[in-house]
């Protein structure tokens, strides 16, 4: 891999893999493992995939979520959705380690369509690390840092911005009790912050030619080809690294930063193929 992220052909390598996951995050993934059998089974699970910081080998003990990927046999049911939260919180409860986390779910045909090759196919085929079945990476293409998977994988931001408008109004309102606000602004922060720095990072990285999924890098590569939005993004990272709340940062990332990304994003790579 070189340092742009690339294998030797010039395509995105795999970023993830078991080998790499730090010693203290070992028996999560383990026991991840076990529930996760337990709890859909070979009837319905097709494979399932980690995918963060704890398979790139840089997670934090007592900082990190925990990430799991779900390809299903069929469309994910609301059971299925409970099922998948239940696994989480058991997870989360055991381990001092992790500090929440998430569950994808989606069916095998989803992740293989055409519609999805270049968002959520690449998603598995370059940033997911298999744990349970059969790889579905061997069943897609490989991917170079191209317009086409730029604007497929980060082209509806315009769209995710009026919700992210109503969402910091709701968290700001007066009305509602401290503790709640400032976990909304929390959830909300490291939502719009981590999507802001990945957005910045993915309108330039057809210019600077590779990939990485560290925060701070992304934002220091943005900062090369937009030195006047430089600082902005900075404190998306900043947010995303801290999980900060701050009102103030939140609402200069929603009503500035967010607003002109969308634009710039849409002028250089135009708009993600809808869904739905």
């Amino acid at each position: 891999m070189t340092d742009r992220g690339l294998d030797a052909d010039g395509y995105i390598a795999r970023e993830g893999a078991l080998s790499r996951v730090p010693e203290a995050f070992a028996p999560v993934v383990e026991a991840a493992r076990t529930k996760i059998a337990e709890s859909f089974g070979p009837s319905l699970l097709h494979s399932a995939y980690l995918f963060g910081s704890i398979p790139r080998g840089t997670a934090v003990p007592g900082v990190s979520d925990f990430d799991l990927l779900l390809a299903l046999r069929r469309e994910p049911t609301d059971a299925d959705r409970a099922a998948a939260a239940d696994l989480l919180a058991a997870l989360d409860a055991r381990f001092p380690q992790i500090v929440g986390g998430g569950v994808l779910l989606f069916s095998e045909a989803v992740l293989l369509s055409e519609l999805e090759r270049h968002d959520l196919g690449w998603f598995i085929a370059c940033l997911c690390t298999p744990l349970l079945g059969e790889d579905l990476a061997t069943r897609l293409p490989r991917y170079r840092p191209t317009t086409l998977l730029a604007r497929e994988t980060n082209g509806d931001l315009a769209l995710v911005v009026p919700r992210w408008r109503e969402r910091l109004a709701r968290a700001t309102a007066a009305a509602r009790p401290e503790h709640e606000r400032e976990a909304e602004l929390r959830s909300l922060g490291r939502s719009v912050s981590r999507r802001l720095v990945r957005s910045g990072f993915t309108l330039v990285m057809p210019r600077w030619g590779g990939w990485t999924s560290d925060l701070a890098a992304s934002g220091e590569i943005f900062a090369r080809y937009y030195p006047e939005r430089a600082e902005q993004m900075r404190t998306a990272v900043a947010v995303a690294r801290t999980r900060s709340g701050d009102a103030a940062l939140l609402a200069m990332l929603v009503e500035d930063l967010a607003p002109w990304l969308a634009a710039e994003y849409t002028a250089v790579h135009g708009e993600k193929t809808p869904r739905g």
